[in-house]
C-alpha cells in the first residue's frame, strides 16, 4: 500500500474522530494525530468545524499545535515552544521529518550543515541515520547521501499542507499550466489538421498518377496491337526471287526451250 493511500485512510479516521468530539476531548485527537508515524497532512483535520471552534477558547493551544504540524518546522516550534504544549518524543520526530519536507520544497541539494542546524543534530552520523531510517525508509523522501560533498541530493519529497500565503502562487502556477496546456492543445490540433490535409493531397496525387499510368498502359497496348496486325499482313506476301518466279509453269516462257525450237 503506497503512502498516499495510507494518508487518506488515516486522515479519514481522524476527521471522523474530530467530528464527534468537542472542547478538551479533542486534545487526545490532536496528540494522537501529530504523533502518528504515517500521518503527514493535517489540513483536513484543521477544517473540521469542531476543531475550528477551539480558536479563541481555553483550548486554543491545541489548534495552534495542529497548525504548527501542518505548516511549521522544528526551529519555528522552538521559537514559540513556551506558548504551545510540550511535545512527546514521537511528536518531536514527526516535526523534524516535516522540517526535511519543507527544506526539500525549495532546494534539491540540502547541505549537511543546514540540516544539522535545522534538526538539532550534532554530527554527520546521526544526521545520516535520521535521513535513512526516519525519512527514506518511511517513504517521505528519496535521495542520495553525498559524504564527499556533505549534502543530501533530493530526488523525491512528499508534499506538505499548503500554507495560506502559498495559495496565490499555487493558483498562478495552475493558471499558467492551464494556459500552456490550451496552447499545446491548439498546436496539436493544427498539426493533426495539417497531417490530414497532407494525407488527402497525397491520396489525390497517387490517384492522378495511377490514372496516368493506366492511360499509358492503354496507349502502349493499342500500339502493340497495331504492330502485330502489320506483321501478320506483310508476312503473307510472297517475297521469293525472280528466278523462282520465272521458272514456274504457266509463267514466262523458258529461255532454253525457246532456243532448241526450229526457226
Amino acid at each position: 500500500m503506497d503512502i498516499e493511500q495510507k494518508q487518506a485512510e488515516h486522515i479519514d479516521y481522524f476527521v471522523k474522530q474530530a467530528s464527534i468530539l468537542k472542547g478538551s476531548a479533542l486534545q487526545n485527537v490532536v496528540v494522537e494525530a501529530t504523533s502518528h508515524p504515517s500521518l503527514f497532512a493535517f489540513s483536513e483535520i484543521l477544517s473540521v468545524p469542531n476543531v475550528l471552534e477551539l480558536q479563541g477558547s481555553e483550548h486554543s493551544i491545541f489548534i495552534d499545535l495542529l497548525r504548527m504540524f501542518a505548516h511549521g518546522t522544528w526551529s519555528e516550534y522552538k521559537s514559540v515552544a513556551s506558548h504551545l504544549p510540550k511535545l512527546v518524543p514521537d511528536q518531536v520526530l514527526k516535526l523534524k521529518q516535516l522540517t526535511v519536507l519543507t527544506l526539500a520544497e525549495t532546494n534539491k541539494v540540502l547541505p549537511y550543515e543546514t540540516l544539522m542546524q535545522e534538526l538539532d543534530v550534532t554530527n554527520v552520523r546521526e544526521l545520516e541515520d535520521f535521513l535513512i531510517n526516519d525519512c527514506m525508509y518511511v517513504g517521505i523522501v528519496r535521495g542520495k547521501l553525498d559524504q564527499l560533498r556533505r549534502c543530501f541530493e533530493v530526488q523525491f519529497a512528499a508534499g506538505r499542507d499548503l500554507r495560506p500565503e502559498q495559495l496565490g502562487n499555487m493558483n498562478q502556477t495552475l493558471a499558467n499550466w492551464l494556459s500552456t496546456s490550451d496552447n499545446l492543445l491548439v498546436s496539436i490540433q493544427e498539426k493533426i489538421k495539417w497531417a490530414d490535409t497532407t494525407s488527402e493531397l497525397d491520396k489525390k496525387h497517387r490517384k492522378e498518377v495511377d490514372e496516368r499510368v493506366e492511360e499509358v498502359k492503354k496507349t502502349l497496348s493499342l500500339k502493340v496491337s497495331d504492330s502485330d496486325i502489320s506483321y501478320r499482313f506483310y508476312g503473307d506476301i510472297d517475297f521469293r526471287g525472280h528466278d523462282e518466279v520465272f521458272s514456274e509453269h504457266g509463267g514466262v516462257m523458258d529461255f532454253e526451250e525457246d532456243r532448241s525450237r526450229p526457226k
